[in-house]
C-alpha cells in the first residue's frame, strides 16, 4: 500500500508542479498589471497593488481556480486509469483475488492528495512573486510599494481559510474522478466520455463548495 500512495503522490501531485508553478507566477503578473493600470487617481497608494494581488491569489486564485485546472488534469488522470482497469476487467480480476478494489485503487489517491495544500502554498508564493516580477520588469509601482502592499494588514486568519477549502477540494478532487471511472461501463469511447463527466462535475462541486466555505466562514 505504501509504494501505491508514494506512485500517486508522484503522479497526482509532483507531477503537477511545473503546470502549477508556470500558471501561478504568470497569473500573478497579470493580476498585478490589471490592478496597477486600473489605479488612475493619484490620490490612490500605489502600495494598494501589491495588496490586491496578496488578497486575490491567497483567498481565490491559489485555492480555487487551480484546483478547478487540477480537475482537468488531476481528475482525467484518475478517471482514464481507473476506467481502463475498469474497460480491460482488471478490477473484476482484483475482485476475484479476494483483493478489495476500491481500497486499492482509490485510498492511495485520497491519501495523496493530503498533499495538495503543498501544492497550493507553492502557488501562493509563486503568484505574488510573480506580481512582483511583473511590478519589476513592467514600471507599474516600485518594488518596495509592492512589498509593503502585500505586508499590509495581513490576517493570518485567511491562510488558514484557504488551506480549510484546499482539503475539501482535494478530497473532491480525489473521489469524484474516482467515482466515475470505477463505475463506468463501456469501452475506450466510454471512457474519454467519463472523463469529461468527472471534469464537469468536479468542478460544478468545487465551486459549489467555495461559496458554502466562504459563506459558512467568512461571512
Amino acid at each position: 500500500m505504501r509504494g501505491l500512495i508514494l506512485r500517486d503522490v508522484d503522479d497526482l501531485v509532483i507531477g503537477s508542479f511545473g503546470i502549477v508553478a508556470f500558471i501561478s507566477f504568470f497569473v500573478g503578473g497579470v493580476v498585478t498589471i490589471q490592478t496597477a493600470l486600473n489605479i488612475n487617481n493619484p490620490l490612490i497608494p500605489q502600495y494598494l497593488v501589491g495588496f490586491a494581488t496578496r488578497q486575490s491569489v491567497i483567498l481565490e486564485f491559489a485555492p480555487t481556480f487551480i484546483s478547478i485546472i487540477m480537475a482537468g488534469k488531476v481528475g482525467s488522470f484518475i478517471t482514464s486509469s481507473i476506467g481502463t482497469m475498469r474497460v480491460t476487467e482488471q478490477i473484476d480480476a482484483l475482485e476475484v483475488m479476494g483483493i478489495n478494489s476500491i481500497n486499492y485503487l482509490v485510498f492511495p489517491k485520497t491519501i495523496a492528495m493530503l498533499l495538495y495544500p503543498f501544492l497550493i502554498s507553492i502557488a501562493m508564493f509563486l503568484g505574488v512573486l510573480g506580481g512582483m516580477a511583473a511590478c519589476y520588469y513592467g514600471g507599474f509601482t516600485s518594488v518596495s510599494d509592492y512589498i509593503w502592499g502585500v505586508q499590509l494588514d495581513f490576517i493570518p486568519f485567511h491562510l488558514a481559510y484557504a488551506f480549510i477549502k484546499t482539503f475539501v477540494f482535494a478530497f473532491m478532487l480525489a473521489t469524484i474522478p474516482s467515482y466515475h471511472g470505477y463505475y463506468m461501463q463501456g469501452g475506450a469511447l466510454e471512457v474519454g466520455k467519463a472523463s469529461t463527466t468527472a471534469f464537469v462535475w468536479t468542478s460544478v462541486a468545487i465551486i459549489l463548495s467555495n461559496y458554502i466555505i466562504t459563506q459558512l466562514i467568512l461571512s
